[in-house]
């Protein structure tokens, strides 16, 4: 018998952006939930700030719905921000050069401060 794993999330309001801290792993099994849940937020008009410390694991279905929820961010006029990434998940993000097109922060007071500046708040 397998252990399934389970994904959870926390969303919470901080400084005017929508902030999802996750715990589990972002697959196939999950990215589904995922997707549904960063696109209502999006359309919040909100930016949205993805909190991957609790995060351990990142699959290709995991990489599809995080560069779809940046790509309707960007029409929406709001930015995607990921926060406090992990080691593993944060190799996949690099393997799939999304390091280069996502705006990743080191921690979640990052995010929230990058977003204070270049909103000019």
């Amino acid at each position: 018998n397998r252990l399934r794993h389970m994904l959870t999330h926390l969303l919470q309001e901080q400084e005017e952006a929508l902030v999802i801290a996750f715990d589990g792993d972002v697959d196939l099994e999950h990215a589904p939930t995922v997707r549904k849940l960063l696109l209502e937020c999006i359309d919040k008009g909100k930016d949205v700030i993805l909190d991957f410390s609790k995060v351990g694991y990142l699959d290709s279905s995991g990489i599809e719905t995080l560069v779809e929820a940046d790509r309707e961010a960007q029409d929406k006029g709001v930015r995607l921000h990921l926060a406090a990434v992990g080691t593993i998940p944060r190799r996949v993000l690099t393997l799939a050069k999304l390091d280069e097109v996502l705006t990743i922060h080191a921690s979640l007071e990052d995010a929230l401060a990058d977003r204070k500046t270049k909103s000019g708040g």
